[in-house]
């Protein structure tokens, strides 16, 4: 297990540089009715727009995997935080809604999406924990997440909003929380979205793009694996491909949802079969690198001197009511949100991971991992091209 490095987390920069303002940034620098005001982040004004969301790029990663990218690092122009947790789920929602977690209330991975819910919803595959089948009859992803997007405002005003994505996400319970109110456009293979993105730009509007291949390699192989490193200088190439091909007046911006960290069997933390950890415990959400602890009733008190006991310096560990209050969901919250986040909150210090092998085999075999606040996850490049 190797030592955390951090005595305090590296908390969102909500509000002047964090992924929730990059939407609005944009749509206001094409012009769009309604993000008039919206910090520009040194963006500027352009005819139409694309930001292309890499899965898994982060700040880190880009700098100390120059090499591989020069692309990407030579057009590295700052570095925003994401969200908390640093994970899809949530990033993905702040940027379709341009809003912080604890105002569009995704927050993570995996949690309980109202009290006395049947289990606990996995946000990206929209099921219950421990089932195969959709829960999109049960829990509706327009009433989980019920503000209105950014993009369907920035439609509304007239602007038009694209996005560029594999069809298996089209209708997708995240997309319909996050993305609604944009026009979706179908693209199977990156040479597919290069030709959707690249002709949505000659018209002026707003296009956002995903790709998922670098996190889905940096889970299997480990960031800055060779294999990870073969993946980023193939998003190199595809970035490059884009910016080689943008029509005038036209700004690509890249980015990633979190960063992530290496991790390895001596940084293991197994939750199961802890007595000390599962006492007082209904469930236990999130991921391995970001907990929530749902307590029984009376016993959220026990909970948290017990975790913070266990766990000691391998993760920061505090009430949910204490995380809402030092702004890691930002400045607000909703009281829909509220208790989705459990009672206590664990993010993993250092490179620990805080696993559970009989109920979450495959995040436990992950090598790597993301979802706390250490720099590593929450850092991200701001990455700029413009015609």
């Amino acid at each position: 297990m190797r030592s955390p490095k951090l005595t305090s987390p590296e908390l969102p920069r909500y509000g002047e540089g964090s992924l929730a303002e990059l939407v609005p940034a944009l749509l206001g620098a094409v012009g769009a009715g309604g993000f008039a005001e919206a910090p520009r982040l040194g963006l500027g004004e352009a005819r139409s727009a694309c930001l292309l969301l890499v899965d898994g790029l982060g700040d880190e990663l880009v700098v100390g995997n120059a090499d591989v990218a020069p692309t990407l690092a030579a057009h590295r122009a700052a570095a925003l935080t994401t969200c908390y947790p640093s994970t899809t789920a949530t990033s993905i929602t702040s940027i379709g809604t341009g809003l912080t977690p604890g105002e569009h209330g995704v927050v993570g991975y995996l949690w309980e999406p109202y009290p006395g819910a049947e289990g606990l919803l996995n946000a990206l595959r929209w099921q219950f924990q421990g089932r195969d089948s959709s829960a999109l009859g049960i829990v509706t992803p327009e009433r989980t997440q019920p503000e209105p997007t950014a993009f369907e405002r920035a439609t509304a005003a007239g602007t038009a909003v694209t996005v560029v994505s594999s069809s298996l996400y089209r209708d997708s319970g995240l997309s319909r929380m996050a993305l609604r109110g944009s026009r979706f456009s179908g693209a199977s293979t990156w040479g597919t979205l290069v030709a959707r993105v690249i002709e949505a730009l000659r018209e002026p509007g707003f296009v956002y793009a995903y790709v998922s291949d670098l996190d889905t390699t940096g889970h299997a192989l480990g960031p800055s694996s060779p294999g990870w490193r073969a993946q980023l200088a193939l998003v190199d190439r595809l970035v490059a491909t884009l910016a080689e091909q943008l029509p005038a007046g036209s700004t690509l911006v890249v980015t990633g949802d979190h960063g992530m960290v290496a991790v390895g069997e001596d940084d293991h933390v197994s939750l199961d079969g802890r007595a000390d950890l599962t006492a007082g415990v209904r469930a236990i959400g999130g991921e391995p690198r970001a907990r929530y602890v749902y307590a029984r009733p009376g016993a959220a008190g026990d909970v948290l001197a017990a975790w913070r006991e266990a766990l000691g310096e391998r993760a920061w560990v505090i009430s949910a009511e204490q995380a809402v209050a030092d702004g890691w969901f930002g400045p607000k919250i909703t009281e829909q949100a509220i208790p989705r986040l459990g009672d206590v909150i664990a993010a993993a210090r250092g490179t620990n991971v805080l696993v559970r092998p009989e109920a979450e085999p495959r995040l436990t075999t992950m090598r790597g991992h993301h979802g706390s606040l250490t720099p590593a996850e929450q850092l991200i490049p701001l990455i700029r091209f413009s015609r």
